[in-house]
């Protein structure tokens, strides 16, 4: 490569990584096609991803991700650092990291058993259709999103501690002291974090408890300032002594309760300590699918994020896409009209498989993908209006943040959990230091209309008594030779089902490392509305044009997507390759 050709991919990678890196996304302004990134240039001037000999640990947070690995070079299996993780990032990523919420985790085990633990939150038994509509039907604003009323029961400590109890090698109290520790001495606030608390101030300050802790009383925490959570260090000092079962049975269970007693001002709480008591995890049957020949496993309902991918996949498979290029008007269209089609139907099909039929066979069949294929002109955008969900029952045989662990042995855990909303429903309980989440938001709270995220949602996830919503994460695992190739999850709302189908096609059909799969610029299309989302620079101006002369419609708001962290295995050399996000500065820790 010549000099020139060089310092310009050079110059591409850090333009993108610095844009989608910056605290807010610049206005969109053309720039030359010549500084634009290329999959070339990305590969010959990507930063190179974290390599670990042993072991892998990958999320937001480099001090959640070296808790994971110091657990890892203590002898422990990948379970264990990932439940150590998740317990981290409650205490040090507290805008989605955990223990008021809850979650998916993907499990393959180095003896090949894969398997899925689903600790999503569930309605209370107070919760039914019509919860969040007033007499006349509509909507009442933001009764799913803010307060009490917005939190389903929390999963994630149920979730986390089953995974320990049956694949981990610790006891619970090995993994949760870093966490407690964490929580009272305190850890120095980074940049991100930062950021994160101040750009919620307004909506954190809603609540008192929430503001003295989170806030400081009006003083939010500077990067390098140390943040101590006492309550929240006492919580995790209960759980130690008296088990995970203390969050649903007793001191905590119990100031969960009163915090909704006193919302409710004398009448029946929104959650109880019966709700708490009845929370149990469920382990689920992976979904399996091949990508041009290599094994994916991913999420079942009630997460659409591995129905979804899968048929997007199904679809995309029939064209290609690495003649094409990545990131050119042609791959684009094809990806959009694939990621149109997957939408369309996950509004009209996904929800709790425990409380309606969904036609997962139908939806990952291959000759439904084929089906849908020959609705797409490859020259011509479809409209979102003209595209409704399709009939998949012929081929029927009957904030969030992410985190991926891989051990020594080959064990590996994909995981994705949440709060919904950045902070969730940004209450605090009182005395426990902990967020709730606002995960009702995701049931439709008037199905037909969108949600927080814009998404439209039908009659199959309505709300529920003892119902678990639907949800968009996507934690996946791609095997090459049927052996442990690469995991990856991402955040992002239902941005997350398309940056880790993105991530795959860009490893799989466009030669890329994890690193650099992860870096590359991201398109988002949800169906309605009926609009291209795409990353600050990340799409040439040639391409936007083209893409405009098809009838694509872009939106002119571009900001960045996703903070997928993933992990590879090198090739020939098993090295553990770490793949973090720099949208949210992510970290990789190997040893």
């Amino acid at each position: 490569m010549s000099l020139r050709k060089l310092t310009s991919s050079f110059l591409s990678l850090s333009l993108f990584v610095a844009l989608i890196a910056a605290p807010s996304s610049p206005a969109f302004a053309p720039v030359p096609a010549a500084l634009m990134p290329t999959a070339r240039a990305y590969r010959a001037a990507s930063r190179p991803p974290v390599r670990g000999r042993y072991g892998m640990v990958s999320s937001v947070s480099e001090i959640a991700s070296q808790t994971g690995a110091e657990v890892l070079k203590r002898g422990g299996n990948a379970i264990d650092a990932a439940v150590a993780v998740g317990l981290a990032l409650s205490v040090v990523w507290p805008s989605a990291g955990n223990l008021g919420g809850g979650g998916f985790m993907v499990i393959r085990l180095a003896n090949g058993k894969a398997t899925t633990i689903d600790y999503r939150e569930m309605g209370p038994a107070r919760a039914h259709r019509n919860v969040y509509l007033d007499k006349n039907g509509e909507y009442i604003d933001e009764s799913s999103t803010y307060g009490h009323m917005a939190s389903g029961v929390p999963g994630t400590v149920a979730g986390l501690s089953y995974a320990l109890e049956k694949y981990g090698t610790l006891k619970w109290a090995d993994v949760a002291e870093p966490s407690r520790k964490l929580a009272a001495d305190g850890f120095p606030v980074w940049h991100q974090l930062e950021r994160s608390l101040k750009g919620a101030e307004r909506q954190l300050s809603r609540y008192p408890e929430t503001k003295r802790i989170f806030l400081r009383d009006g003083k939010p925490y500077e990067a390098g300032e140390i943040f101590r959570q006492p309550e929240l260090a006492a919580t995790f000092e209960r759980m130690i002594k008296n088990g995970p079962k203390d969050f649903y049975t007793g001191k905590t269970a119990r100031l969960i309760e009163e915090s909704m007693r006193r919302a409710d001002k004398g009448g029946k709480p929104w959650m109880t300590m019966d709700d708490l008591a009845n929370y149990r995890p469920v382990e689920r049957e992976p979904l399996r699918t091949t990508y041009r020949g290599h094994e994916i496993i991913t999420m079942p309902p009630p997460s659409s994020g591995g129905v979804a991918m899968i048929e997007m996949l199904n679809i995309l498979e029939r064209y290609d896409l690495r003649s094409m290029g990545a990131g050119s008007s042609k791959s684009t269209h094809y990806l959009v009209e694939a990621m149109r089609r997957a939408f369309a139907d996950r509004a009209e099909y996904l929800g709790d498989p425990d409380f309606v039929k969904v036609p997962v066979a139908g939806l990952i069949s291959r000759k439904y993908a084929d089906h849908l294929a020959t609705t797409i002109n490859p020259d011509q955008a479809s409209t979102s209006e003209s595209v409704k969900h399709g009939n998949p029952a012929p081929y029927e045989s009957d904030e969030t943040t992410h985190f991926t662990v891989v051990d020594k042995d080959g064990n590996v855990v994909t995981n994705t959990y949440t709060l919904n909303d950045s902070y969730g429903n940004k209450i605090t309980v009182e005395g426990a230091g902990f967020l709730l989440n606002n995960e009702m938001d995701d049931f439709a709270p008037k199905p037909g209309s969108p949600n927080f995220y814009g998404l439209i949602q039908g009659e199959s996830n309505a709300v529920a008594a003892r119902k678990r919503p639907l949800s968009s994460m996507t934690p996946t695992i791609v095997l090459k030779d049927g052996n442990l190739w690469f995991a990856v999850g991402s955040p992002g709302g239902p941005t997350i089902i398309n940056t880790v189908t993105q991530v795959i096609i860009n490893i799989i059909d466009y030669g890329m490392d994890i690193q650099q799969a992860i870096d590359w610029p991201r398109v988002h299309h949800q169906w309605m509305p009926d609009e291209i989302r795409y990353e600050p620079f990340g799409l040439a101006p040639d391409v936007i044009t083209r893409l405009l002369q098809m009838g694509h419609k872009l939106t002119d708001k571009p900001r960045h997507m996703g903070d997928a962290e993933g992990i590879m295995i090198e090739d020939k050399t098993t090295i553990r390759l770490g793949g973090s996000d720099p949208r949210l500065d992510g970290k990789s820790v190997g040893y």
